[in-house]
């Protein structure tokens, strides 16, 4: 039985873990930092530490947390475990926008974000609004009609990406490569991090609040009705807010994969599949894996840093290969 006592209890123990590894991490990096130093404000150790690694890790929090508690409702929404954020064309609909602010070569600024951050995220969030008009135009608005609105919406935009592509100058497609690779940067405008947390932490308390009926909904509609509960108007908040979670991490980071994927299966095995439980756990252990993986992305290479996107990718290929191989099983039997 969960009770608000034990849930806090354990999400205590999560947020300590948490700020322990973004504490080690700090502190691990291609340059060396003294502790000592840098918390007393001695040069170079504190310029690295509070300019540079602490901006972000705190980065890397925030589109992890936001990419898991995404990835684990649109599993729910879905009814798929193999679904994550992308799977919905968002990340074509981003890698658009980017391509499109690097042709057209905007090198304005908006409140601290670049013209490629806010092209990518009103590229996501124009992407989401096309595959559920789509999905309503169909007549289905959940489960498989949304996923194969996002494959063809996918497929269309990845074209057009390549198209752009090939049209461009070497200069802007490097660019853009590795910015669609997933690369995090430290950002020197703490607002940036400020309206991209709150907004982020806006869509976690929204499905917080509705965790007890997606819940009800993760049972199926007929079932969700029977019980009183309308899902229509559940299925469409939550995919706004996972949408609108996706879009700001899309925008600040890039196309960082699988985070979606690896981090919600991982809470469901250790936390069970109760999303009073399952939301603030994925964005804690989403946070955790960006975070870890970006030190990765930072130190394993001394002459470059890697986009994180790789390092997730390495980690993530084997885990969607091990959940669709288990997937296929389960639907199939003995006959594969």
């Amino acid at each position: 039985m969960l009770t608000f006592k034990k849930l806090a209890g354990q999400l205590l123990i999560g947020i300590v873990f948490l700020l322990m590894i973004a504490v080690l991490c700090s502190f691990i990096g291609s340059e060396s930092v003294s502790p000592v130093r840098g918390l007393r404000g001695i040069e170079p150790d504190a310029q690295i530490l509070f300019h540079i690694r602490i901006p972000r890790i705190l980065l890397a929090m925030l589109v992890g947390a936001a990419l898991a508690c995404s990835g684990a409702v649109f599993q729910t929404l879905l009814r798929n475990p193999l679904a994550d954020p992308y799977i919905l064309g968002i990340s074509s609909g981003a890698g658009l926008g980017t391509m499109l602010a690097v042709l057209i070569g905007c090198t304005w600024t908006f409140w601290g974000l670049s013209a490629i951050s806010l092209f990518a995220f009103v590229g996501a969030i124009g992407t989401t609004g096309l595959v559920w008009w789509i999905g309503r135009f169909t007549g289905r608005t959940s489960g498989t009609g949304l996923l194969l609105a996002g494959v063809v919406v996918n497929a269309f935009f990845s074209a057009v990406i390549m198209f752009l592509t090939s049209i461009a100058r070497s200069g802007q497609i490097q660019s853009t490569l590795f910015w669609l690779m997933g690369y995090l940067t430290s950002y020197a405008d703490i607002r940036v991090l400020v309206v991209s947390a709150g907004l982020v932490m806006a869509g976690i308390a929204i499905l917080l609040g509705i965790s007890p009926r997606l819940n009800i909904l993760a049972l199926g509609a007929p079932e969700a009705r029977s019980l009183g509960v309308r899902p229509e108007r559940i299925f469409l908040l939550s995919f706004v807010a996972a949408a609108m979670m996706t879009a700001v991490a899309v925008s600040l980071s890039g196309l960082v994969g699988f985070v979606g994927l690896i981090v919600p299966h991982t809470v469901r095995l250790l936390f069970g599949p109760d999303h009073r439980r399952l939301i603030p756990f994925c964005a804690i252990g989403g946070a955790v894996f960006v975070v870890i993986a970006d030190t990765f992305a930072r130190v394993i290479l001394s002459e470059a840093q890697l986009p994180v996107g790789v390092i997730t990718a390495l980690a993530g290929g084997p885990f969607f290969l091990f959940l669709l191989i288990r997937h296929c099983r389960g639907l199939f039997g003995d006959r594969l």
